[in-house]
């Protein structure tokens, strides 16, 4: 509603005087466009600009996103896969460059997309989940540091400035996995800072025992804090994602609705279509091919296919994955195979040519092959043939 009132008032300062309700209905589909740009602008940062057009023709005529960019469908999720988007864009391009720039804007990227949709928690959990993989991988660098200190303390304090969040991001328990990566990071910031200027004896009794001390401390921590009462366990939604048969026994009104249940493989394909099938080879590449960037869209294929298979809602956030990974799959594929053909096609031009000049010996041959294997338009082929054109 925001938005809206917002869109309005700028047009109605520009002199283009609107009706609110046309802004509510064409909302929708003007932020699947912009779903659409910012698509090609992520997978460009994960691949290239031909898988980015790939991707962002999928997901414009992709049903799993279309039901709910359609006029007139005034949704939060309407904006919200847009905000989704930009922000992993964002957050891709902050890896590459480490930009404390380009962290702050996927900071205030998030904090739009905090304001749309509770969904916001994926976002926040996916990210931490990219920083500890790389960790884990051996891939730390500086880049890393610099992106996820300054997109996680600015990502939590404007988060906490909408009022239905408050004080969740640091009192409840599905934000912590972000504050414990966050504390890992610094650890193995305060690691590599000393690991030159210590003998390796010494630097493997200070990991190895910090980091136990610490993580055994981070949890005692965590549980006093819980059974405090100062934050706050769990939800039922959470265990409800990871146990299918948990709402059914303690939240019945989730399980009742339509949404919350499982999908079946009819949704997937009416949702996916050829992307289903082609998202595979996408995923395939990528884990061939990897990087620092490439494994955030690993990890987010997994992530959304698992909870996507629990409920049928969350197929809203796999289609992005999906029709990334598939543009990423059919441009890798053309691009590989089309060279080859194309070569071969140069080749054989070449022979036929070398075999013409062979062949034949009058002088108007020669001339007629001479002009054929110049870079000449299609009317000059049309002319040559033409029988009245002069020799």
């Amino acid at each position: 509603m925001v938005t809206s009132g917002l869109i309005h008032w700028i047009l109605d300062s520009l002199n283009f005087h609107v009706h609110i309700r046309e802004v509510c209905v064409f909302l929708a589909p003007t932020f699947s466009g912009l779903t659409a740009i910012a698509t090609y602008f992520l997978t460009k940062e994960l691949w290239s600009p031909g898988a980015g057009l790939f991707a962002a023709c999928f997901i414009a005529i992709s049903p799993g996103y279309t039901s709910r960019s359609v006029a007139g469908s005034y949704d939060n999720e309407g904006i919200a896969i847009f905000a989704l988007q930009f922000t992993y864009f964002l957050w891709v391009k902050s890896l590459k460059t480490g930009s404390i720039m380009w962290a702050s804007l996927c900071a205030l990227s998030y904090f739009y997309m905090v304001s749309a949709w509770g969904g916001y928690v994926f976002i926040i959990n996916l990210i931490p989940l990219h920083a500890l993989a790389l960790i884990v991988m051996g891939r730390y660098s500086s880049r890393l540091f610099v992106s996820y200190t300054s997109f996680y303390c600015l990502a939590t304090i404007l988060s906490m400035q909408v009022p239905f969040v408050g004080f969740q991001p640091v009192r409840t328990s599905e934000h912590m996995p972000a504050f414990g990566v966050f504390g890992i990071l610094q650890i193995v910031a305060l690691m590599h800072y000393a690991r030159p200027r210590i003998t390796r004896q010494q630097f493997m009794t200070l990991f190895v025992g910090g980091l136990t001390i610490l993580g055994g401390l981070a949890i005692v921590v965590y549980f006093a804090l819980v059974w405090g009462g100062y934050v706050a366990p769990f939800s039922g939604r959470f265990y409800s994602l990871w146990d299918t048969g948990y709402a059914k026994i303690h939240i019945p009104i989730i399980a009742s609705v339509s949404e919350h249940q499982p999908t079946t493989w009819v949704s997937f394909f009416f949702d996916l279509h050829i992307t289903a099938a082609v998202f595979p080879v996408g995923l395939w590449y990528c884990i061939k091919k990897v990087n620092d960037e490439r494994v955030f869209i690993i990890l987010y294929a997994v992530s959304a296919v698992y909870f996507a298979g629990v409920m049928v809602r969350l197929m809203l956030t796999l289609t992005p994955a999906v029709c990334v990974l598939a543009g990423i799959g059919f441009s890798y594929t053309f691009e590989k195979y089309l060279k080859d053909d194309e070569t071969k096609e140069r080749s054989g031009s070449t022979s036929s040519n070398v075999k013409d000049e062979k062949l034949y010996d009058k002088p108007v041959k020669n001339v007629k092959s001479k002009v054929e294997e110049s870079s000449c338009p299609v009317s000059c082929e049309v002319f040559l043939n033409y029988p009245s054109f002069p020799a």
